[in-house]
């Protein structure tokens, strides 16, 4: 295929790796972390790199409310999400994973740590270098060339305040873990401030509170989650 050409004729594995960025940009996806991968069981056999695949901001949110998907039918986000970063897949040979789309599911949460760009928060959701609290994943690709990946950094909960672990009025979120069931009582009852913005616990964050994430589509989730 010709994206594959592209990736193994001539490209050095940072052109190759700019290369990828540039087609996700196009759909406002970008390259959240990656990192490389031999003899992975829970990867696709013959993986090399796996790159982590999130949305790019600002812009995110109303480039996916103009795509064919959001027609009224359940699931738009995955629906979309499958098609472009499958297409995108198919494109450099490679092969795309989802979060979603289980049991079973694919191991994000574990794959993300590896990158040395995500970590567990105080709070154990995790905290993205630049997007904080409010990192999401729509998908990932299993790359069978060896590329470059974004470099590992510190982890910004080291210099912070740690806002996030006071910051939920339930209780439902803090360092000992999470409290689903409290979080929906709260959600049903007193919590119209995280259901029109998005949870309080991940505006809390620094980060996040600099991220151009829309509150729309922050209370597009929090309506998928509180059903």
């Amino acid at each position: 295929m010709a994206g594959r050409k592209t990736l193994g004729a001539g490209l050095d594995a940072d052109a190759a790796l700019s290369e990828i960025a540039t087609r996700l940009a196009a759909h406002q996806l970008e390259i959240l972390g990656g990192f490389h991968a031999e003899e992975d069981s829970a990867l696709p056999p013959g993986t090399r790199t796996l790159l982590m695949v999130g949305p790019k901001e600002p812009g995110f949110w109303p480039h996916l409310q103009a795509q064919p998907e959001w027609d009224g039918a359940p699931d738009p986000v995955d629906r979309w999400s499958r098609r472009v970063i499958g297409r995108i897949a198919c494109d450099l040979g490679a092969k795309a994973l989802f979060p979603f789309g289980g049991p079973p599911y694919h191991p994000f949460y574990q794959w993300a740590l590896r990158t040395g760009r995500v970590w567990d928060s105080p709070v154990r959701l995790l905290v993205h270098a630049s997007q904080g609290l409010m990192v999401s994943f729509r998908g990932a690709l299993a790359l069978k060339e060896r590329i470059a990946v974004p470099p590992a950094v510190v982890k910004p909960c080291e210099s912070c305040a740690a806002p996030c672990l006071a910051a939920c009025p339930a209780a439902a979120l803090g360092a000992a873990g999470y409290d689903v069931p409290a979080c929906h009582d709260w959600l049903a009852s007193s919590g119209q401030d995280c259901m029109n913005s998005g949870c309080l616990v991940r505006r809390a964050c620094p980060l996040a509170q600099a991220y151009a994430r829309m509150p729309e589509q922050s209370a597009y989730h929090m309506r998928q989650f509180h059903k």
